[in-house]
């Protein structure tokens, strides 16, 4: 069943990109924020945001049409009185959430799904003294989540198989593409990836590798274009002849000395090697290799032509 009304509690950076993207899918938004001021000047913020998508054409309905679903709430019961589903979408601090969430829980319905945008905090930790935990996790989008349709849903143990479900239903029907993770590893999983990398560019700028205008230089020209079509996994099947099977027996104890530098120790097993494999292999085949690097490539000139058919793409 489709959820026709859904409130955002938290009206920052997060909670207008939550707007557009459940108003952009035809779904009722009412928005509240205990700072009088962040409220005052969402409404401003949101028509701009708005306005640019359609504007560059990337924007289904009409800008009209998505500002129209979405409404300032004078009060957090007010906004959750109709919800089916709640983001809140507060300071990334867990004595702030817990407030907020205790209030939405006692103000929402019971059979409304509650979610939190938490970009690392453990669900469980934050369900801890909720009446209803059943009904809480959370969905971590990426940043302006308008524009990057990815959002990590993360149970507590004590989250439902309805609850998840239904959160992963919902998140489908706004057109966002869910990925549920499993366990609750702090950071959960877009943030360690991002994490992973940062550590070890500070380290290359702090061991006078190189400059860190250089380091974005290598990952906005290489890495960043040619993970924008495929991911780490895929990249490193299409590298090699042979797939990630062969990409690790050539790279795998280099890039295991690489991690002892930094006194990480996670060498790639063959068991983890194969696990690996069997999951990219289903997509990309290893008798089609030739075919997918074309493939790849083909989408790599796409890019590459619309980036330099537009100078402010070259930023």
């Amino acid at each position: 069943m489709k959820i026709e009304n859904a409130a955002i509690i938290g009206a920052g950076a997060i909670g207008l990109g939550w707007a557009i993207v459940f108003a952009r899918a035809g779904v009722n938004v009412s928005v509240f924020d205990s700072d009088p001021e962040q409220l005052k000047s969402f409404r401003s913020k949101v028509e701009k945001r708005v306005e640019q998508l359609a504007e560059i054409g990337i924007l289904t309905p009409s800008a009209n049409e998505v500002l129209g679903r979405i409404k300032q709430s004078s009060s957090l019961s007010a906004a959750c009185a109709e919800a089916g589903y709640i983001q809140e979408s507060g300071p990334e601090r867990i004595e702030i959430k817990v407030s907020i969430l205790s209030a939405i829980e006692d103000a929402s319905d019971s059979s409304c799904i509650i979610a939190s945008s938490s970009s690392a905090i453990r669900p469980s930790l934050m369900a801890e003294g909720m009446k209803s935990a059943e009904r809480f996790l959370v969905v971590h989008p990426a940043n302006p989540p308008y524009l990057l349709p990815i959002a990590e849903v993360v149970p507590s143990l004590e989250t439902s198989a309805n609850s998840i479900e239904r959160s992963l239903e919902f998140l489908r029907q706004v057109g966002m593409q869910p990925v549920l993770i499993k366990g609750e590893p702090e950071g959960f999983v877009f943030n360690r990836l991002q994490g992973a990398l940062l550590r070890e560019a500070y380290c290359l700028v702090r061991d006078g590798v190189i400059a860190a205008d250089e380091l974005d230089l290598l990952v906005t020209q290489g890495l960043g274009r040619r993970w924008s079509i495929i991911g780490p996994f895929a990249t490193s099947a299409l590298n090699v002849k042979g797939g990630n099977r062969s990409h690790a027996a050539r790279m795998a104890d280099s890039y295991h000395r690489m991690g002892l530098e930094r006194g990480q120790d996670d060498p790639w097993s063959d068991e983890l090697v194969d696990q690996v494999s069997n999951s990219i292999e289903e997509k990309w085949k290893i008798n089609d290799w030739e075919e997918n690097v074309m493939r790849r490539d083909l989408a790599l000139m796409k890019l590459v032509k619309y980036i330099n058919q537009d100078p402010d793409l070259r930023l």
